[in-house]
Formats: C-alpha cells, structure tokens, sequence
C-alpha cells in the first residue's frame, strides 16, 4: 500500500517537472494536531507520530522525527522504501544538501513556515511551490474537510470578553506601528473571540483563519456553515465572517499596510501573498500567543476546578488499576480511565490519546497503542499511562508510573523512578526570579538523572492551554525552548522521565500555575509554581534512601492535599485505597 501511494507521488512529481517533495505532518494551520483530510505523513509513510517530516526523491526517500518517535518511526514505517532519521541529528534541510544540490524541491507553502523554508534556502536548495499539492493529488480518497459548527465559549468561563481582549492586540499593534495581524492559528482565534469547536480530534477549535486590525475590527474566515446564527450574534458587528475563498482578496487590500505574520507559526502563503500584493510584511509572534497563555483569574480557577474533578477520576483509575494486571490490556485500562472520566461534570472529551503503555511499551515515548500492538497488562512489570481530558473549564494531562505487583519492585528501577521524582519535585518546588525561561530550569529536572549517567530525550515540560490545546506555546520546559520568560499564569506540565527500550519507561507529569512568589523586601519579582494534578505516586516504586528530608516532606505534603482535594467527592469505595496511597512514607 504504501510502496505504491510513494510510486504514484513519484510519478506525479515527474510530470510536474519536480526532482523531489517535502511532505510535512502538517495542516495549513501548522498545528500537532491536524484533521484527518491533513494527515499526508501518515497516508504516504504509515508513520503516525504528531512532529515528523518525509522527503521523497527519486531515487531515495527519508523519513524524519525527534527522539519522542525512534522507536515509533522504526516500527511503523518500512525500511525497504524510507530512511529513519533523527531531525535533530540529521535536519531535512542537511540531509537534502547531501543527496539532492541542484534540484528542484517542491513544497507546499501553506504547510510550512517561512522560517522552516528558510532552512532549506541557507542550505543552498532551489525550492519550488506548488499549487496544488502533488500528494493531494495523488490521495484519491482525500476525507473531506471538517465542518462542525464553532460555538461561543461564555465570559463566565472565559473571563475576558472578546472585545476586551480585541481592543488589547489591537493597542499592541498601534504601539508596534502595525496596522495588522494575520491569525493563523485556530486556538489564537478560538481564545480572541470567545469560541471552541470540534474540527480537531481532542482539541476544542474551529478551523479558520482571522486578521486583526489596529481598529480592533477583525475578520473571520471560516465556512458559512460553521457558523450558526448564535454564534454569529456571540461574534458581534465588529466581526466579519468571510468564506474562506474570500482570504486572498483580503489580504491584497491590505497593499502599503504594515502587517504582522509569525514566520514561525504561520505558513509561508501569507507572507508570499501579502508581499505580492505590496504590503510590508512584519515578522513578530502571534499577537494572541502571551495573553492567551498567561491565564486570568477565571481561567486559573476553572483549571484548579477541572483537575479536581479529574483526580477523582484518575484515583478510581489507579484503584482499578491494583487488579488489573493478567487480567486487562492497554486498550482496555485506556477505555477504563475513559469511562471514569466521562462521569465528571463538565466532561468533554480526551485533550490527547492515552499514552497506556505497559512493559515495554512504556519505553516508546509518545506509544499509541492499536489493536496491532495492544498487549496484556502483565503481573510484576512497568505500566505507564499519560492522559488527559478537556473540560468546559479546562484542559488536564497526567502522567502516572505504576508497578503491577504483587512482587517487589527491583532496586535498579526503584533507584530510575525515585531520580525522575527527585527531578520532578526539584522543578515543582522551584522558585525563580522572573525573566527566568524554561531552557534556564530544565537541568533541575535532570540533574540526579545526569548524576546516574542518564537523561530523557524530551522537553520536561510543555504549556498547556485554558479549554484549548493541550500543547500551547510560546513557552515550554526544554533545552531547546524559545527565549521567552516564565510569567504568571501560565499553566506548564511537569514530566521528567526516564526510557530503558525493550524494557519499561517510567514518566511523572503533573501541571503547574505559574504564581507570583512573595519575597518581603525583594529587591525584584520572583515566581514560583502552584501544583493543579493531585493524584499519588507509586510508593512502592519510590526509594526513600535517595530522597532528602525536604524531599520527603514535600512528598509527604503533596499526599495529604491529594487526599483532602479527592475525598470529598470520591464514592466511598475509593477511600481506603486513597488513605493508604495518601499515607506518609515512613508510615509503617
């Protein structure tokens, strides 16, 4: 199947005069999470990792991810007609200089960003748009494009109106002498103008694109028949919803305008466009990107009501969990928490697929099992899970690391999971000055790993949005994260881990608010982190001859809230279980 989809490609190219593509896991969105009629990586390669890349030569193709993927992209993809590369190790651009200089690569300037193009252009490559794509051409039985309704999202969870936060990007444009700003990422539109949707499969967003004006004024291009008269009251005059068809004439009546594009989050087809049509084209980050992140009192009280709800959940889920081994699977402890979870108020689905890995799956960073790969939930061995549900007041994500018993844990994994807790605590218990960004922290949730010879090749942590995207920028925990500081309200998960492939993988996640931190007589502002998760760690995995007293004692701390958070709203059933999951380490 997918020897012959890579033929079709290559015959397509060669008609069109192209010597090779470049094949993004992208929509024109840019987004990690794209609509089934976008997932041309996986339809060409078989490879369904959310961050890759595939390019396809005449003669040879590869296919790119990051370390989360490795053994992912190897077990997914066939060998015989892809290369597996590290796009860290060996960028596409790199790999393309090697094997194609002189060649006319084709891409698609609405799945990638100008930045990411100008990769390619400093490696020396001659780099061609298409139009249309020549993959699309080829995908026969393309699925259509999503046209749920988008639906308002009310001030009483949103806390800011739409005008309010339209008026706030529009005196930032007017200070950065900007007359514009092109939107292209739908949870920027959905948090500008109060809305959510279901375009996306665990992401509450409609699908559509936005520019902003300096006078506030703002046009929506997204399907008619998305927008149902009730959403297009919520809109309001100052508001206009377009047809999609309609966003290159907008664009070309913005000729001698100075307009904003982010190079990064936004596809290079704007810039191109705007350009040809004789505006200036500004290169700043999506205006939306800081507010949106930086969560307000509303926000930050729903995310601290939705994970209590979601720790009863994840507590049944951990209980249940103490006899599941020999008996249940990956899929079906994944449907379990599922079902635990869609009896909490407010429920609206999964803000990711379950990470449920047990074993050796754990290892796989980002495993999704399938009905190929699904395994028993054996007795004695590692079982990872790391999931998250959205709700109408916010969005969770939970990474918990269990030994399936009854037998004793042996040392050498005892010593992994304590050194990733001790990284964990280390980060949640952090206080900062502020200015401070996430590359400047996240040795501290390395360093007893690094202290044993090991890492994790991940980020520690990632923002995670307000009833929105599960993985929200700008600011993330991670070597490579963007120079933009830590700032309060921000919500960012806490997952250092450690991977022993063929063996087990051992996670702990739980979200952090970011809280101003009260110094008396500081001399400048410092910050720390509120915890949101409350669920327990596995005790029996933990080696308390490693940790220090304040270690222990935050542990300890960090239990009795769990209980006093899930208690009073746990069927009584649970609580046994809870007490002594909850109960201090040196307890006997």
């Amino acid at each position: 199947m997918h020897a012959e989809r890579l033929a079709n490609l290559r015959a397509e190219l060669a008609r069109t005069g192209l010597d090779g593509f470049i094949v993004p896991r992208a929509d024109e969105h840019l987004g990690e999470y794209v609509p089934d009629c976008a997932e041309r990586l996986s339809w060409l390669t078989g490879f369904t990792g959310s961050a890759g890349l595939a390019v396809v030569l005449a003669d040879r193709a590869a296919v790119f991810s990051d370390g989360r993927y490795v053994l992912q992209l190897a077990s997914q993809t066939d060998a015989a007609l892809w290369e597996r590369q590290h796009i860290i190790e060996t960028p596409p651009p790199i790999w393309l200089a090697k094997h194609a200089q002189g060649k006319r690569i084709g891409y698609d300037p609405l799945l990638i960003g100008e930045e990411g193009l100008q990769r390619y252009l400093d490696a020396g490559l001659t780099m061609v748009a298409t139009d249309p794509n020549p993959l699309d051409t080829v995908w026969t039985n393309r699925p259509p494009a999503p046209l749920d309704a988008a639906l308002p999202h009310s001030i009483a969870r949103a806390g800011r109106s739409s005008e309010a936060k339209r008026e706030e990007i529009a005196t930032a444009l007017r200070a950065a002498g900007q007359d514009a700003a092109v939107i292209t990422d739908p949870a920027s539109i959905a948090w500008l103008l109060n809305i959510r949707g279901s375009d996306v499969s665990f992401n509450p967003i409609a699908l559509g694109f936005a520019v902003i004006h300096a006078d506030a004024g703002c046009e929506l291009f997204m399907a008619p028949a998305k927008i149902p008269p009730s959403t297009r009251d919520w809109l309001g005059n100052a508001v206009s919803v377009q047809d999609r068809p309609a966003l290159p004439g907008a664009l070309a009546r913005l000729k001698g305008k100075r307009v904003r594009v982010d190079a990064a989050g936004s596809p290079a087809w704007f810039a191109q466009r705007l350009r040809a049509a004789g505006a200036e084209v500004v290169n700043a980050m999506d205006p939306c990107l800081l507010p949106k992140a930086e969560k307000n009192p509303v926000e930050q009280q729903g995310s601290r009501d939705a994970h209590a709800r979601d720790a009863v959940a994840v507590c049944q889920f951990l209980q249940w969990l103490e006899s599941a081994a020999g008996r249940e699977t990956e899929m079906s402890a994944a449907a379990q928490l599922l079902a635990f979870r869609a009896e909490q108020r407010d429920f609206r689905g999964e803000s990711f697929p379950a990470i449920s890995g047990a074993g050796e799956n754990g290892a796989i960073i980002h495993y999704r099992v399938t009905e190929e790969t699904n395994r028993p939930i054996g007795v004695n061995e590692v079982y990872l899970c790391d999931s998250g549900a959205q709700y109408a007041d916010g969005t969770t994500d939970i990474t918990r690391t269990v030994w399936t018993g009854p037998g004793t844990p042996p040392e050498a994994l005892r010593d992994r999971f304590t050194r990733v807790l001790k990284g964990h605590i280390a980060i949640a218990a952090l206080v900062f000055p502020a200015g401070v960004g996430g590359a400047h922290i996240d040795a501290f949730a390395r360093s007893a790993l690094w202290q044993a010879g090991i890492d994790f090749d991940h980020g520690t942590g990632h923002g995670v949005g307000s009833y929105l995207s599960v993985h929200e920028g700008p600011v993330s925990i991670s070597r490579a994260a963007r120079p933009i500081p830590i700032a309060p309200g921000m919500i960012l998960s806490n997952e250092p881990g450690y991977y022993l492939p063929g063996q087990y993988g051992i996670r702990i996640e739980n979200l952090l608010l970011t809280q101003p931190a009260p110094f008396e007589n500081a001399l400048k502002p410092f910050l720390r982190f509120e915890t949101l998760t409350w669920a327990p760690f596995d005790r029996r995995l933990i080696a308390p001859w490693l940790l220090t007293r304040a270690e222990l004692d935050w542990i300890d701390a960090y239990h009795r809230r769990v209980a006093e958070i899930v208690a009073p709203h746990a069927p009584a059933s649970l609580h046994p279980w809870l007490a002594a999951a909850c109960q201090p380490l040196d307890a006997a």
